[in-house]
This record gives C-alpha cells, structure tokens and sequence, in this order.
C-alpha cells in the first residue's frame, strides 16, 4: 500500500493530507466506482481505502512484485506518516512518495522550504543496506540539491556515515517517538582548558523536536574526526572547534619544546658519532694490523708446516679448517707442534683444559702407520679422511682412538680400531696337502 496515487485530471493526490493535496477530499475517491487512480511508481491501478487502524491510503487490487511502493512493510508506511506529521508539525510542506524527474530517487517523505523548493529528504530506511548504498543513495539526492536523513529503528552498519537518526517507538498509545541515537552535543568542563574533559555525547529527545531543529537549520549534519556523522547544533560545533584550536596550540608549543631538545640531543649525537667514528677507525687500524699480522703468522706457519703437508698429503688451503675442527670437536683451545720422529712424522697437538693452564699433549696428526707399534692408548690419531683411517686400522697393533676430521665434506667421526685377527682353517684329516 501506499498513500499517494495519480488522477488524470487531478495530478497527484495525498492520503495523508485533508484536501489530498489536488483540492478534493477524501469523499471523491474513497469507494467511488468507475474512478480511475494509478499507483505513482507502477502505474498499476489503485483504489483508495482505510485500515483497521483508520490510516487512509491507495492499494493495488493485486499487489505487483516489482512495484516498491506496494510491497512496503505496514511498519515503513506508519514510519513514514510519522515523518511527514513531524514536518508539517514544524511548519513546513511536506509531501510523501515524491521523486525526481530523472527518477534516480523516490523520497518517502519530500519537505520543502518557503520558495517552495525541495530541500530534504526524510528517509524510513527499515530494510537493510551497506554503508556504500547509503553514501551513494545520499549523492543521488545531492546532485539535485536535497539532503536527506535516514531513519531506522534499530543500530546499523550504515548510520555512523550518514545522516541519521535511530528511533525508538512509543512503547503505549499517545507517546512520542523518541531519538535514541544521531542528535549529539559538546560538553567541556569549565575552565575551558585542556586538561578539563571535553566529549560529543548523544543526546535524546522527540521525533518532532528533532525534525524541528533539522529542518529549521537549529541542528546540522556534522561529520566528526574518526568519519562519524550526527546532527548537532553550530554552537557546539564551534566549542569543539575552539578546545581543538587549544590542543593544536598546545600541541605545538610542545612539539616546538621537543624540537628544540631534539635540536640539542642531534648536537650531542653528532658529536658522539664523530667520537664513535674516531673510535671506530682506530679499532678498524687496529683490527687491520692484527689481520695482517695473523695473515703473516698464518703464512710462517704454513711454510713451517709445509713438510708435513707433504707427509699428510693435506693441501695447504685445507689446513685452517682442519684445525677449525679439531678445535670445536675438542671445545679447547689447541696450538700445533712440531712433527715427531718419535711418532711417526706425526704433526703434535697440544690443548689445555682451560684458560691460564698448561698446554698439554692431546694428539698426533697423520703418523706414519709403521709408528702404532708401540702408540700410547690413551694418544688420540687424528687424520684428514677415510684413506687414512685405513691405513691406521691396517697397521694398528693395539686399540686405538682414531679421529676423522674431513676438511672438505666438514664431517667429523670419532673410531676405535685395533689389530685385526686372522682365522687358519685346520684341516679335518689331520693330513698336509
């Protein structure tokens, strides 16, 4: 149902107004037969009648799907007989179902001003929308000049981007529709100073009072600083506007505090940095003079070792990572000796426990298998791969503790070998063959 319908000869008429706002009363259309009205979106025919709770309005016969006026809720049509009383209330024309020429919107309730010129739209918004459908449903109305205010009954996703109110219904017959949400004031507690609380609050108050102040200019839409939109009167605005001109001049003042002690602290950092970079190429000259210093130790050390590279068959190249193992296998600080005729040309490990002892011999490098002999057992091998390994285990004469350090695979194995025995198969008859 809806309440306007269109005559032909009496243009558009409005159930909702005394004279149906053509000059005709409701007599001339209510149960006249032959009486020929259309529905104003549709165009389907209409005829006129008044429900069990005496609001008059137009029906279609059969109720077409895709005519929006028709399938409107019984809660939006009172909704928007509400809006339209509230503003004619206040003192203004107001006329419900109106839209544009270009139909690009259709106000439930259209208010216009003293020129009479459409100004606002008064939008029961019952059926659900996103907050992009309100924004761009708002533009719509803007491109012609008409702002609008979306009324609904209950919180929604959309209400905080928009104009709006959110109401509440009279809970018992002859009380007021109240606004729950959507009218705000600024409060700031006196002394009117920043440390003094300051907040926008929502305020309730009557559906008329509301669309009273809305449409009288009292209150308009203001947007806030977190995008929220609400209704609010200029005064409160501007006290607003006042309390953030204070924080913005207290603000500033600290942060031209904060520049100033930034300025100094820059000053004093700079000069840190340069004390720091002084510091830093004396420890890079430094650092410099012992990598060169280590490079020519490495190098003595190499030429020192190049015997018994020969006898090892150990590259050079691979020696500082041999000895990298050796050291994080053992978890001690290890120094090298001098090769040992004693033990088979085998390079001498000495390692000591911990800091400040003594260094102590804990192994010999690539003997000569022909040293095992008579090799302490308690004497650690250690050797560069598995060719040595066999060369030990072919030559061992007692256990002995082998470790196999490959400084190419970087693979670490700890053996025991020992002598290797050799079964004679005896002969069952006793007799030489």
């Amino acid at each position: 149902m809806g309440y306007t319908a269109v005559h032909a000869g009496w243009g558009r008429l409005d159930a909702s107004l005394d004279d149906l706002g053509c000059g005709r009363s409701w007599a001339d259309v209510h149960r006249v037969k032959g009486l020929e009205l259309a529905c104003p979106e549709c165009r389907g025919r209409v005829f006129a009648r008044v429900s069990p709770h005496r609001a008059r309005h137009f029906y279609h016969q059969v109720r077409p799907r895709d005519c929006a006026l028709a399938n409107e809720s019984p809660e939006h049509h009172l909704l928007k007989l509400e809006l339209a009383t509230a503003a004619r209330a206040a003192g203004f024309r107001a006329e419900l179902e109106v839209g544009n020429q270009a139909r690009t919107w259709r106000a439930d309730v259209l208010v216009f001003d003293e020129q009479d010129r459409p100004f606002m739209a008064l939008e029961a918004q019952l059926s659900p929308m996103t907050p992009l459908d309100a924004r761009m449903r708002t533009d719509r109305y803007a491109v012609d000049g008409v702002a609008v205010c979306w009324i609904s009954l209950e919180k929604r996703p959309w209400e905080r981007g928009v104009p709006s109110l959110r109401l509440a219904p009279p809970r018992n017959r002859g009380d007021a529709w109240t606004v729950r949400y959507g009218m705000a004031r600024y409060t700031w507690a006196a002394p009117h100073t920043v440390k003094t609380k300051a907040a926008w609050t929502h305020i309730s108050c009557s559906l008329d009072d509301a669309i009273r102040w809305i449409l009288q200019s009292r209150v308009h839409a203001h947007t806030g600083p977190d995008g929220t939109v609400w209704w609010t009167a200029r005064s409160y605005v501007h006290l607003a506007i006042a309390r953030a001109r204070l924080e913005a001049d207290t603000e500033a003042a600290h942060q031209a505090a904060a520049t100033e002690q930034r300025r100094q602290a820059a000053q004093e950092q700079a000069a840190a940095t340069e004390r720091a970079r002084l510091a830093a190429e004396q420890r890079r000259l430094a650092a410099e003079d012992r990598r060169l210093a280590a490079e020519e130790q490495a190098h003595e050390e190499q030429e020192r070792l190049a015997a018994f590279f020969e006898h090892a068959g150990i590259k050079a190249a691979l020696w500082p990572a041999f000895m990298h193992m050796v050291r994080s296998a053992s978890g001690k600080s290890v120094t090298c000796g001098e090769q040992s005729p004693a033990h088979g040309n085998g390079l001498l490990l000495y390692s000591r426990p911990r800091e400040g002892s003594a260094f102590q011999l804990a192994g010999v490098a690539c003997p000569d298998p022909s040293a095992l002999a008579q090799w302490p057992a308690d004497l650690t091998i250690l050797v560069p791969g598995r060719a040595w390994l066999s060369r030990i285990e072919e030559a061992a004469r007692s256990p002995l503790k082998v470790a196999v350090l490959n400084p190419v695979t970087k693979h670490c194995a700890y053996e025991r070998v020992g002598p290797r025995t050799t079964t004679l198969t005896r002969n069952p008859s006793g007799s030489g063959g």
